[in-house]
């Protein structure tokens, strides 16, 4: 049975995308079968795992009801199996009704867990249904936010929302930890929104990893290129950060 770790943070530009794609990517090097899915319309993750975007079915089909999850899967040599998405997904806030309209991914993930054993989703950066449904499937969160004073902000809400799910959808959901990014740990910024983060951390019943991802233009290189920053700059300092939070991720699992 898959563990289903959804990256999640309600503010864009924090890295969500890049770690998402790091996260897959280091998993299946590691011999895991992993699958992603991104339930982002702006189909980011799917673009960043080499994937032609505008081939193929979606996530939007498969929400719609068209064709199964399974349908939906796109296999690559290197990268696992993808489920893409694109800007039509924008329109399942109006689309998903009905009293467990928050259930509909969970339900649709018992297709194919057993084909994996990471299923790695990547969730837009607002708080609609998507995000919930994201939620609700969900084993573990992982929320990567930049070393920035405003992602604080964000933060707190997204602390009441998944408090909502934990009470209502998902008990068992638990939130594995916050991965800091563009992490400058010689500046005074850095260290006091670490700070600051921590505090946080303990009221949502989580942790910082202890992993932080350096701020480097090869971050925002790799998915312009459609690789991973494993392979776009294997030898840079926020590849090697990645591959530590790949192995920080799975050892936090395991215990």
């Amino acid at each position: 049975m898959a563990k289903v770790i959804v990256l999640t943070n309600q503010k864009g530009g924090v890295g969500k995308t890049t770690s998402s794609a790091a996260l897959v990517v280091g998993l299946k090097k590691s011999g895991e079968r992993v699958l992603a899915i991104d339930l982002d319309p702006q189909g980011n993750l799917g673009f960043s795992l080499g994937v032609n975007i505008e081939e193929g079915y979606t996530m939007y089909e498969v929400l719609k009801g068209d064709i199964s999850l399974q349908e939906a899967i796109r296999h690559t040599e290197y990268y696992g199996d993808v489920i893409t998405s694109n800007i039509l997904l924008s329109e399942m806030e109006l689309s998903l009704k009905g009293e467990e309209r928050n259930l509909i991914l969970k339900n649709m993930l018992d297709e194919v867990a057993d084909n994996y054993d990471f299923i790695v989703i990547d969730t837009p950066p607002a708080l609609n249904i998507l995000t919930l449904n994201a939620y609700t499937a969900a084993d573990e969160l992982i929320i990567p936010m930049a070393a920035e004073i405003l992602s604080l902000v964000g933060l707190m809400q997204l602390k009441e929302t998944i408090q909502g799910v934990q009470d209502s959808l998902n008990p068992e959901l638990r939130v594995l930890g916050i991965l800091m990014t563009k992490y400058f740990k010689q500046t005074n910024l850095s260290k006091d929104v670490l700070e600051m983060v921590k505090t946080v951390a303990e009221k949502i019943g989580t942790e910082v990893f202890d992993t932080k991802i350096s701020n480097s233009v090869v971050v925002a290189e790799a998915p312009a290129h459609g690789v991973s920053i494993f392979d776009y700059s294997p030898k840079s300092k926020p590849a090697y950060d990645y591959q530590l939070f790949v192995a920080e991720t799975m050892e936090k699992i395991c215990n």
